[in-house]
């Protein structure tokens, strides 16, 4: 089945809350999913690796709990993201917790490999891969990936340099199936324009870093709310891997921002001292300059569907940019 079909009935928004190294954790994911968005976390968050099976029965339990309580709207499905490179000595381990939990949608990063996305679909799970150009998103779907996430430029943590329009309207070209789209989106009206794009649903990291629920520092977490789009440095220093961090993160961490030399990939790691890597430097994307506010997950959620709505009543009820693709969400407009 199509991951479409799957979701059909199940969004209050076409939005996937971005999987949050060190950030996301269960409050956060149950949050998301109790809203009507997908939640999503990384599985290297949970530490030890035991914590992972006990965090996933309790995420699945809870949203159990919530459908129990609220039949007339259902959670949404979460999402484990699985880093694939081979730095990560824990992807067997994590995958076969994925397996025994069946969870409904897997995000993969840093490499495409079959013998995942084949352990996924063997209980009628989903994969979508995370890719920055047309290269590794080809390599994703022959190796055997449902679908795909964007992480075109402006977005926060690990990002491409494309335009969202370019990475989206070259993919949209040969690939029909299942679209996210990642990219400084931090408002209802950025989740429409995705779908106007050709996406299926957009990819939002940045302004759930400022929840309640986020495992993030309270300073992180006003620093976000303090920055603007200029404030966002994009340096493969840090991991390796080209990505997106606060300056004034990276000021207090003894750098200059503003004359960072190149990281080496070579040394790129997902071993236990990553997270002493990033712990003082932030990651964040370029909508950092939509967000003005710690909330409560849920308010969030809230607040980015009545943008959402207004920009759709705005152009129109019958208007041919927009696919009312999902079932419950189109109720809601009513």
């Amino acid at each position: 089945m199509d991951l479409r079909d799957t979701l059909k009935g199940r969004l209050r928004l076409p939005l996937i809350g971005s999987p949050l190294f060190i950030i996301s954790v269960p409050d956060l994911v149950v949050a998301q999913c109790s809203a009507g968005v997908i939640g999503a976390m990384p599985s290297l968050n949970a530490r030890p690796i035991e914590q992972l099976d006990e965090w996933l029965a309790e995420i699945r339990e809870r949203l159990a709990a919530h459908d129990r309580a609220h039949p007339d709207r259902p959670s949404a499905p979460f999402a484990i993201n699985l880093i694939v490179h081979r730095s990560n000595d824990r992807l067997e381990q994590d995958l076969a917790l994925c397996v025994k939990h069946r969870v409904p949608l897997i995000i993969t990063s840093l490499g495409a490999r079959p013998e995942v996305n084949a352990a996924i679909h063997s209980y009628g799970g989903h994969v979508l891969h995370d890719v920055i150009n047309q290269g590794f998103a080809h390599k994703a779907i022959e190796k055997g990936a449902d679908g795909l996430v964007l992480v075109a430029a402006g977005a926060g943590g690990h990002a491409g340099a494309q335009s969202p329009f370019a990475l989206l309207q070259e993919t949209r070209a040969w690939f029909a199936g299942p679209l996210a789209l990642s990219g400084a989106i931090a408002h209802g009206r950025s989740i429409l324009a995705a779908e106007a794009m050709g996406a299926d649903v957009a990819y939002m990291g940045t302004a759930f870093i400022a929840t309640e629920e986020a495992r993030a520092v309270e300073d992180y977490k006003r620093m976000i709310t303090e920055c603007g789009a200029e404030d966002i440095v994009y340096t493969s220093l840090i991991t390796g891997v080209h990505g997106n961090y606060l300056k004034p993160s990276l000021r207090r961490a003894g750098l200059d921002p503003d004359n960072l030399e190149a990281g080496d990939k070579s040394q790129m790691s997902f071993a236990s001292d990553r997270k002493k890597r990033w712990k003082d430097i932030w990651g964040a994307g370029q909508s950092v300059s939509g967000v003005r506010e710690v909330l409560p997950a849920a308010r969030l959620v809230d607040r980015l569907a009545e943008e959402y709505w207004a920009a759709r009543r705005a152009l129109g009820a019958h208007s041919p940019l927009v696919n009312p693709r999902w079932g419950r969400m189109a109720e809601a407009a009513e």
